[in-house]
């Protein structure tokens, strides 16, 4: 009996499986909003810490900021070496240095903080301890030796103290190696620091009779003291919200409101807001 002939079977076509995307072939990037709330910080402070070269994100045709996973893996150490170690943005970057976070070849450090080399050169020249000095700045003798490793920041007032202590100007405690030119590219400018939360911005340098800046202030961070000099002072709010303390008058100004005053007139200043101020400040003669 002749068998039945089966029919073979349909073979199975085999299923098409899309590729997997690698994951460094389409990076993620998010926007500032979503990094703050991911890290902890405010975006004014991460806009702060952008212009000293902690992080450097890409920006959009449409102006819009977008961090890496790895920015936002060095915004997390930066977070907590201030918190918990206590260090300031210089410190920080410094250290995230040291510990491979950032390549030193690529990232510039624009804020040229050089103040605690200087300061230590200048105390050593003069044959000063650390006590006569702190006692003429009015800080503590920890506080001035943290200011010369480099393992602290001055406020604007301190450091104008400090700056009449030795009779020079602020900006001389800073590199000033560049040779001055006329033009100053937004991207060139030198950002000294002012104290936490103070940034300056140099809109011009070298032998100028005015000295204009654009100083930057995060949420609550302050000048310091009342602090005087000699010369004449404008300044014109950019954004966000300040106030400046004019002997016993408070000036409470926001963007478009300007001010001009003589620097003889012990002065401070604050960022109430919860946004950053900028203000456009002009000293002549130069004090900084």
């Amino acid at each position: 009996m002749q068998k039945p002939k089966l029919k073979p079977k349909p073979k199975r076509l085999a299923k098409k499986l899309k590729p997997t995307p690698s994951p460094n072939s389409q990076p993620k990037s998010v926007k500032i909003s979503e990094v703050a709330r991911r890290v902890g910080i405010s975006a004014s402070m991460i806009r702060a810490w952008e212009r000293i070269g902690m992080v450097r994100p890409f920006r959009a045709e449409s102006s819009y900021r977008f961090y890496s996973e790895n920015d936002i893996a060095i915004l997390r150490r930066a977070v907590y070496l201030r918190r918990y170690r206590g260090l300031n943005a210089p410190a920080i970057l410094e250290q995230l240095r040291e510990e491979g976070y950032l390549n030193s070849g690529l990232v510039k450090d624009k804020a040229r903080d050089s103040v605690g080399p200087t300061l230590r050169r200048l105390r050593i020249q003069r044959g000063e301890s650390l006590q006569a000095v702190a006692n003429a700045a009015g800080v503590s003798v920890g506080f001035l030796s943290n200011l010369e490793r480099s393992q602290s920041s001055a406020s604007v007032s301190t450091m104008q103290k400090l700056a009449h202590y030795y009779g020079l100007n602020i900006l001389d405690f800073f590199d000033r190696a560049e040779n001055p030119h006329p033009h100053v590219r937004a991207a060139d400018r030198k950002i000294l620091s002012g104290g936490p939360g103070v940034y300056m911005e140099l809109l011009a340098w070298g032998p100028i009779v005015m000295e204009p800046h654009i100083f930057r202030i995060e949420p609550g961070a302050h000048s310091g003291e009342s602090y005087s000099h000699e010369g004449q002072e404008f300044l014109y709010v950019l954004s966000g919200n300040f106030t400046l303390t004019l002997e016993d008058a408070l000036y409470e100004m926001s963007a478009g409101d300007s001010l001009y005053f003589e620097s003889s007139r012990p002065h401070s200043f604050a960022n109430p807001g919860k946004k950053e101020a900028k203000v456009l400040w002009i000293n002549t003669p130069p004090t900084f």
